[in-house]
């Protein structure tokens, strides 16, 4: 009997090597598609960090100890300002001097110190008493940072000053005295020091606290009379209801400064200018203040400085020399000339909404 023939249809070899071709192809691309479902998985369920920016990354600054801070990091944490941390070595020196300058002013430059060639500040005041904590309380006129944005323009001298300027500015109008000589140990160690204050802070860059406190000033004149009445009510405790201080003890420094008189600030100070006075007014004062929980309001640290600034104290020579360019006169300078119409007393004492239209203050 004949075998019958094999109906199931034979693969040629060719048609093999196809059939091998296409099967291998699938399992590639089945592999592929397990592949991409798994890392979409992952990712959904994980998802990647956003990068920083590269401008932020190449801004960080150097914190010592290999690690560098964040932009948003606090730059006046007391913990950055510890004097035993600092080494014992010729830098140490200086930058401990220096903040027993700022502390302690009379001690080593006031009128009464027994070298005469140290004799260069004109009054018993400590450049703490305007510069808070040694320069480290934020929103009072600090140094953290100042050291990394000198060189800088200055509208008042119309030109480009350094920080010892800026320390000599404050010698000759705040303490009423002589400049520092350049070359001396006592500038080199304030500016140490402050370098030591900013060692943290990104070089150029102004950090939050830096400066004062914003503050919205009435349209109208500052009050006198409403000033010497918040005076009393706020500040004579301290600073004695005659504006003349109270001395740690009969031949100690000033534990609080005065405010007028012979031995307070002249009147080419940057205090002298009412703005400037109500701003480190508003989140330093009275005693126990500070810029995020203040006491006073806006209307009453803008009085209270005008009544303070409008008491006698010492007189600077020369101050028509201030501002060669009068455009760049901030509008509360007290003392003329001035490039506008508006008259002495308004420079002094406000209202200024007239007179900052589209002009910028300057210092």
């Amino acid at each position: 009997m004949a075998t019958p023939p094999d109906p199931t249809p034979r693969l040629q070899p060719e048609d093999k090597q196809v059939f091998v071709k296409v099967a291998g192809l699938l399992t590639w691309l089945t592999g592929l598609l397990v592949l991409v479902v798994a890392v979409t998985a992952y990712l959904l369920v994980f998802p990647p960090r956003p990068a920083a920016p590269l401008a932020a990354t190449a801004a960080a600054p150097t914190a010592g100890a290999g690690s560098a801070p964040k932009q948003s990091a606090n730059f006046f944490a007391p913990a950055r300002f510890l004097l035993d941390s600092v080494k014992h070595n010729p830098e140490g020196e200086l930058i401990r001097y220096g903040h027993e300058l700022i502390a302690h002013t009379p001690q080593y430059l006031g009128p009464q110190v027994k070298d005469p060639l140290l004799r260069l500040a004109g009054s018993n005041l400590a450049c703490q008493n305007c510069h808070l904590q040694a320069g480290q309380k934020a929103f009072s006129a600090p140094y953290v940072g100042i050291w990394g944005i000198y060189p800088t323009y200055k509208g008042r001298e119309n030109a480009i000053s350094t920080l010892e300027d800026r320390i000599n500015g404050c010698m000759t109008r705040s303490l009423n005295g002589r400049p520092l000589p350049l070359d001396g140990k006592e500038m080199k160690a304030l500016v140490t020091y402050m370098k030591w204050l900013g060692r943290q802070v990104p070089v150029g860059e102004k950090v939050k606290g830096q400066s004062f406190v914003k503050v919205t000033f009435p349209n109208r004149a500052a009050d006198l009379g409403q000033g010497k009445v918040l005076y009393a009510q706020q500040c004579a405790s301290c600073h004695g209801a005659g504006g003349q201080g109270q001395r740690a003890s009969s031949d100690a420094q000033y534990q609080y400064p005065p405010l007028w008189g012979p031995d307070s600030y002249n009147d080419g100070a940057g205090m002298h200018r009412l703005q400037t006075a109500a701003r480190f007014i508003k989140a330093n004062m009275p005693f126990g203040a500070t810029a995020e929980h203040t006491i006073l309001s806006d209307a009453d640290a803008y009085d209270i400085a005008a009544y303070i600034n409008s008491m006698p104290r010492p007189r600077m020579a020369h101050l028509e020399k201030d501002y060669p360019d009068l455009s760049k006169k901030p509008v509360d300078c007290p003392y003329p000339p001035y490039a506008d119409q508006f008259t002495q007393h308004q420079h002094q004492f406000g209202p200024y909404a007239a007179m900052s239209q589209g002009k910028k203050g300057a210092e």
